[in-house]
């Protein structure tokens, strides 16, 4: 079976490999290897060479490179929402570019298969055995572009692999390796030919990132910069895989207080008591949200999660979770605003942001050996 024809893999993963039982293509750089964190100096270089190499190709748009970036330390997934054109898909491959990783891309179409994300176990005369093909979801990085432009069944072939990190065919269950990020691409629901993630699949991405168009200077800045060839062409790998699980490593040891977790928890629970909304935040969004706060925190330096980083987060984490009701929905409400407004609504006072910071003697991550 050759590799689907909407379906690119990088040279990582040659198509057309197949292998017998539970072998898996290889897609780990760690090989076994235990993980150390890496000491702030590191972790800090790392971050700002993928952020620099991001921002040298989307004009405008460090916040989008940032929380990209939080997603894939946060162990996450991360959905790219917005009309065409604005750089979604840019976004998503610049990421991928920067990390010296295997990556494949889906373009996903009505007719694809849900085989060709996951694989299909075929017959080997020669061996008389069956042998899986690994699809496109083996790799480190999975573009998926225009994600709801698939079936719902091809859609829900991506649900396994983004929680369990695993692929099970014809009853064989296949690891996938480490880090693993899914970044899918989507239009808006209006949008001709598309099918509405359902809710269990918008719930499996940590994120969701609005692009929205540049402002004025960056718009000429890309009409003057990116006529002669693609701006692709000129990222290079800044930062190794093992490099990536390190920085993943780091971010795991980022201290949470109690008053930073009662704080995630009452958010959540006041977007359940929202008269607007007939679905809130689940549990899991609010574990999400940790991850995605302590992230956060990392990246600006500290080794402790203050309530401001939850704050900067919860509209890109919890809105495509939450439904509105019918009459906020006919007056025009939107999720991120009730979000805007739960926040609002629960204020960060010195003291809880004080006691975040108890017992830290340094603004700095903890040099860890």
């Amino acid at each position: 079976m050759e590799p689907h024809r909407r379906i690119t893999i990088d040279e990582a993963l040659p198509g057309g490999q197949g292998f017998t039982g539970s072998a898996a293509r290889n897609v780990n750089p760690l090989n076994g290897h235990k993980t150390v964190p890496l000491e702030a100096p590191a972790f800090r270089a790392a971050s700002e060479r993928i952020l620099s190499a991001i921002n040298t190709v989307i004009d405008g748009k460090a916040e989008a490179a940032k929380l990209a970036l939080t997603v894939l330390l946060a162990q996450g997934h991360l959905l790219l929402e917005d009309v065409p054109g604005v750089g979604k898909t840019l976004l998503a491959k610049t990421l991928a570019r920067t990390i010296d990783c295997s990556v494949s891309r889906i373009q996903f179409t009505p007719d694809l298969l849900p085989s060709d994300v996951t694989g299909v176990s075929i017959y080997n005369q020669s061996s008389r055995q069956f042998e899986f093909r690994p699809g496109a979801v083996f790799a480190n990085i999975v573009i998926g572009d225009e994600i709801n432009r698939a079936s719902a069944k091809t859609q829900s072939a991506l649900l396994e692999c983004m929680e369990e990190h695993q692929v099970t065919v014809d009853g064989h269950s296949y690891k996938l390796g480490e880090p693993f990020m899914v970044v899918a691409t989507q239009n808006p629901i209006e949008m001709e030919g598309t099918y509405p993630l359902p809710e269990a699949q918008r719930d499996r991405f940590m994120a969701r990132i609005s692009m929205g168009y540049p402002d004025k200077d960056s718009e000429i800045e890309m009409l003057e910069t990116h006529q002669a060839t693609s701006p692709l062409a000129r990222i290079k790998a800044v930062v190794t895989a093992a490099d990536v699980a390190a920085m993943i490593a780091t971010v795991q040891q980022v201290f949470v207080s109690e008053a930073v977790k009662e704080y995630t928890v009452a958010v959540g629970r006041a977007t359940r008591d929202s008269a607007m909304l007939r679905l809130g935040a689940s549990p899991r969004s609010l574990l999400q949200l940790l991850r995605a706060a302590k992230a956060t925190a990392a990246l600006d330096g500290r080794d402790f999660v203050l309530p401001d980083d939850v704050v900067a987060v919860a509209e890109a984490v919890l809105a495509h979770r939450i439904i509105l009701d019918r009459k906020a929905a006919s007056t025009g409400e939107t999720p991120q605003g009730v979000i805007r407004s739960v926040l609002a609504r629960i204020p960060v006072s010195q003291e809880m942001t004080d006691t975040a910071n108890a017992g830290r003697t340094s603004p700095e991550l903890r040099h860890t050996h």
